[in-house]
């Protein structure tokens, strides 16, 4: 009997992220983040440390934007638990700014 892995594909697990992100399903998101997980937005101006800051980070920048789509552009699975990946998105504005100038 073979055993299968209860740790997600952490490739598999950025696109599913993606999706939802798409979906505008910010518990979905958020979710897939570990509790102390770090995501670096210095394109916001700062790193968040753990799921709850992510989460708000989530929730400033899905309302700056009325529109919002995610790409994925390039991803790798540098092991450990470590995902690099270069996601890029589209928008249509709604007037505000979030951490960059029109």
């Amino acid at each position: 009997m073979s055993k299968e892995s209860t740790t997600p594909d952490p490739v598999a697990l950025i696109g599913r992220t993606l999706e939802a992100a798409n979906r505008r399903d910010l518990d979905a998101v958020a979710s897939s983040f570990a509790e102390d997980a770090v995501f670096d937005g210095r394109a916001a101006g700062a790193l968040f440390e753990g799921r709850a800051a992510i989460r708000r980070l989530l929730e400033d920048w899905f309302g700056a934007w009325e529109e919002l789509e995610f790409g994925l552009e390039e991803v790798r699975d540098l092991g450990n638990g470590v995902v690099f990946a270069v996601v890029t998105f589209d928008n249509a504005r709604d007037g505000s700014t979030f951490g960059c100038e029109a």
